[in-house]
């Protein structure tokens, strides 16, 4: 039996690949769809011997099958945002506790103590629609930082920019997690000069404006933030763990995560540091479900295992989560 502690005690490559191994029969056993995508690949589990060799299911399965290898109740459906009329992923979670584990446990690697912080979240098309894995974690952390100025914003800028101002001015740390398009219409209204925010955008135009890369984005926001660097979170509706970046567009992921990059010419090979394939990811937290998932997501690793997101297969429709389209 696997315990969220082992899980969340990695600590080298080689407990890493030991779980990931014993995640991967244990999906494998219990879970339906895995299994048969497995089989389908001719992949007999005792043959598996590293990382490297075990499949990747395909995150499009998300949005027609139940990936699921829990027999337990199902605690909570997290879902995609999607246009009218498009099918959308569902995530079922059998064990709430091990994406609160997942989040608060690498909140607490990368920035510390969330009752450092005033949790301010800028998320409007989220609040907006049911099933968001981004709102819950968002406001586990607005309730954890146990702070009265935390809280949730949805159109009112003119009160945020107030309070924004107003707690940066007094030397509080504040952490302002916002999608894209939203944190611009903010800056549109007032430019900033913040000394003691962090600015972390989620992703997604929403349909709201055009999409642009990466580096056009992050150079708008500092300059209309008045910060030096925009942080990220790279995560979505299929997984139970995040990876952040503190700015560049460089990821990195928590022990119990991590990132392959398979050739885009051949989806079962892997391609080496510095070059650009498609991502797949490892998120061991997500036991229950599925561990090892091919996502649609172009990027490149690099020699100490952090990563860059530069973009999505033409063929994929654009997820309202965490992408930003070149």
């Amino acid at each position: 039996m696997i315990q969220s502690q082992d899980i969340f005690t990695i600590s080298s490559q080689k407990q890493f690949d030991k779980l990931a191994l014993k995640v991967f029969r244990f999906q494998y056993q219990n879970n339906k769809v895995y299994r048969e995508f497995c089989d389908f690949l001719k992949t007999n589990p005792q043959e598996v011997k590293t990382i490297q060799q075990i499949p990747f299911l395909p995150i499009q399965f998300f949005k027609s099958h139940q990936i699921i290898s829990s027999s337990e109740t199902i605690q909570e459906t997290f879902t995609s945002s999607g246009t009218t009329g498009m099918i959308t992923s569902k995530h079922l979670v059998t064990d709430i506790s091990l994406y609160e584990q997942s989040f608060r446990n690498a909140f607490s690697e990368f920035y510390g103590n969330i009752e450092d912080y005033v949790v301010l979240a800028l998320l409007p098309s989220y609040l907006e629609r049911d099933g968001s894995s981004l709102i819950y974690m968002v406001n586990d952390l607005i309730e954890r930082s146990n702070n009265e100025h935390s809280g949730f914003c949805l159109n009112n800028y003119d009160e945020l920019i107030s309070k924004l101002v107003s707690l940066d001015n007094s030397g509080e740390n504040v952490l302002l997690i916002g999608v894209t398009y939203a944190l611009l219409d903010l800056i549109e209204k007032q430019n900033f000069q913040l000394k003691n925010t962090i600015i972390m955008e989620t992703g997604g135009m929403k349909g709201k404006r055009k999409e642009i890369i990466r580096e056009e984005l992050h150079a708008t926001l500092s300059k209309g933030f008045g910060v030096q660097n925009i942080h990220s979170e790279y995560g979505m509706t299929e997984l139970l763990s995040q990876a952040y970046s503190f700015g560049n567009g460089i990821f990195e992921c928590p022990n119990w995560m991590q990132i392959l990059i398979r050739d885009t010419e051949d989806a079962l090979s892997y391609v080496d540091s510095g070059k650009t394939g498609g991502i797949n990811v490892i998120d061991l937290a997500n036991i229950n479900s599925c561990s090892f998932i091919a996502t649609q997501d172009l990027g490149k690793k690099h020699p100490n295992n952090s990563f860059e997101v530069l973009g999505r297969f033409d063929n994929s429709d654009i997820r309202g989560c965490n992408l930003l389209v070149l």
